[in-house]
């Protein structure tokens, strides 16, 4: 009874982790596509940011590079981190299951 509520419960933590590597996943490519488009964007054109539902124009376009790479590295930890805690489950499932036979 006991290993199968540790199953359970890894198997309850991977779905987490794996929703939240899909969720960080996204907001990593959309990032990204911003990056791309904002290093692709001809300097004389006006640049705009999102601020809750309104866009302010961009004075300074390095700092605003600069944020967007800051959160494309965090992002990029924090998928790592999840995808090493994911192996780490899958290696824990995988010995758990070989002690319930």
């Amino acid at each position: 009874y006991m290993e199968q509520q540790q199953l359970q419960s890894i198997v309850q933590e991977l779905q987490i982790i794996r929703s939240q590597i899909q969720s960080l996943t996204a907001q990593y490519n959309e990032v990204s596509l911003t990056i791309e488009a904002l290093n692709n964007q001809s300097p004389d054109r006006a640049v705009y940011r999102a601020l809750g539902g309104v866009l302010l124009e961009v004075e300074d376009r390095e700092s605003l590079g600069d944020d967007l790479g800051s959160t494309k590295e965090t992002l990029e930890t924090h998928l790592s981190n999840l995808n090493e805690r994911e192996e780490e489950l899958l290696a824990e499932y995988k010995v758990a299951t070989e002690n319930a036979d």
